[in-house]
């Protein structure tokens, strides 16, 4: 009811504020160039503009995302620095966060051990408790799925400095990799008495009230931060972030708008171009999704997006090409795990549905123990179900769609696996209601999923007027 009563009562300024977004960001995109230049005092020529490694510097320092090139000419800078001057702990510091940053831009996992030997380099050389590098390694350890250390790494950065706004950011991430709701809470409660008026911390504003199942006002806080960014690759994440909430709730034209606004303002932001995969096979353009799948994987090859590409192929028919996207994730996650990443979700997901389920449960398993947040709920759930173990599996997939548990998300896939357990367990009240829930929050949630659910709630029927309530 809580969920309902905000969707009511804030949802109308969500859409206007999106209107509102997608009809000016032409033009804020150019403001945003504008905001980033330092005041000019009347002379007779105004300052140079700040060069690409002074852009990147600023946005890996103060937790916003950076533009690809800028990155690139930063760790350029800052290694060629470091070779002169290799006790500069500050400048190992920036190195190694560069690294993190253009490691979770590109997905190239090499990045990884580089801005580990960076950020414990400048721990070394530098200041023993320096609350930029140790906030460095939490970030590291975010991009690598290591929520545990994550959450060591960020309390070290938060107890060095209190006031450091970017090191509560990161702990949220963490905490919320872990499970651990009422800290994800008290985390972004301090983000927004330090920073109220950030739009990076409007977005994870966004990220969190999207979790509690917020949507309306998650969808209005990334509207907010968008319109505010003051950089195109930040404003392009934002948009990003925008559509993948408009999609989460079946407005898949929005999402596309979104997604390719993005893509305008940042031609480097690949999370918008596989949205734009995921939309366009939802409308039925499945040539221009596979493309955009394609150009998405090319150049960030994440095991998510050829898990999501594989199941489009597998949905048209196409088992061959569905294959060759399962060995790359495979591959991926096998990159990952030499360079200190956890992909076990992602590959526990992948078994349960195309590969080995036991083998999903036990790896699922393991990574409840280690880092129960709801996605792992989800995922173990789900992968109990398929081994036929329908009672745990139901309440893992409560844990991952009760709010009461955490899982307040609006998630049409978390959903409907509970509505299919609950079918399993001749549960056919819950599951009708369920299966109705998940295609009423996303009737094209899933390529796979989505015809799944319609199949099963037409084979449950409409319940009996005889039978007593479920």
């Amino acid at each position: 009811m809580e969920v309902m009563k905000r969707e009511c009562e804030h949802g109308w300024r969500s859409r206007r504020r999106s209107r509102a977004l997608v009809a000016s960001v032409a033009g804020a995109v150019v403001l945003g160039g504008i905001l980033v230049l330092r005041p000019w005092d009347g002379g007779d020529a105004p300052p140079p503009a700040p060069g690409p490694a002074a852009l990147a510097r600023s946005a890996v320092t103060t937790g916003v995302p950076a533009a690809l090139g800028d990155l690139t000419v930063l760790i350029g800078d800052r290694e060629t620095h470091l070779r002169a001057h290799p006790l500069d702990g500050v400048s190992w510091a920036v190195l190694g966060t560069a690294y993190v940053e253009r490691g979770r831009r590109t997905a190239d996992t090499a990045n990884w051990p580089k801005a580990e030997k960076a950020l414990r380099t400048s721990l070394k050389v530098g200041a023993e408790r320096d609350p930029q590098a140790l906030e460095g390694m939490a970030a590291l350890a975010v991009a690598r799925r290591d929520f545990p250390a994550a959450k060591k790494w960020g309390e070290s950065a938060v107890k060095a400095a209190p006031k450091r706004w970017t090191a509560h950011a990161v702990l949220i991430d963490a905490y919320t990799g872990l499970g651990d709701h009422e800290a994800v809470g008290r985390a972004l409660d301090k983000l927004m008495e330090l920073r109220p008026d950030s739009p990076a911390v409007g977005a994870r504003a966004a990220a969190v009230y999207r979790d509690r199942g917020w949507r309306a006002d998650a969808e209005a806080r990334i509207l907010d931060a968008a319109a505010a960014a003051g950089a195109p690759a930040e404003r392009a994440a934002y948009l990003e972030q925008a559509g993948r909430l408009a999609f989460e709730r079946g407005d898949r034209q929005e999402a596309l708008r979104f997604f390719q606004e993005a893509m305008r303002t940042d031609p480097d932001q690949r999370a918008a171009q596989a949205g734009q995969g995921r939309v366009l096979a939802a409308l039925g353009r499945t040539t221009d999704a596979l493309s955009a799948y394609q150009a998405a994987l090319a150049k960030r090859p994440l095991p998510r997006y050829a898990l999501e590409l594989g199941e489009l192929y597998e949905s048209l028919g196409l088992g061959q090409a569905a294959r060759v996207q399962y060995d790359l994730l495979r591959e991926r996650v096998r990159a990952a795990g030499a360079a200190g990443g956890d992909e076990e979700l992602v590959l526990g997901r992948f078994e349960a549905d195309h590969g080995d389920p036991a083998s999903a449960v036990r790896r699922l398993r393991a990574e409840w123990g280690r880092q129960p947040g709801i996605a792992v709920a989800d995922a173990l759930g789900w992968a109990l179900h398929r081994t036929g173990e329908h009672e745990e599996a139901l309440e893992f997939a409560t844990i991952a769609t009760d709010g009461e548990q955490g899982g307040g998300v609006r998630s049409a896939l978390y959903v409907f696996h509970r509505g299919v357990i609950e079918k399993e367990l001749e549960r056919y009240g819950p599951a009708r209601r369920h299966l109705r829930e998940a295609l009423m929050i996303n009737p094209y949630f899933s390529p796979l999923r989505a015809p799944e659910a319609k199949r099963a709630l037409a084979e449950l029927g409409e319940p009996s007027v005889q039978d007593p309530p479920v």
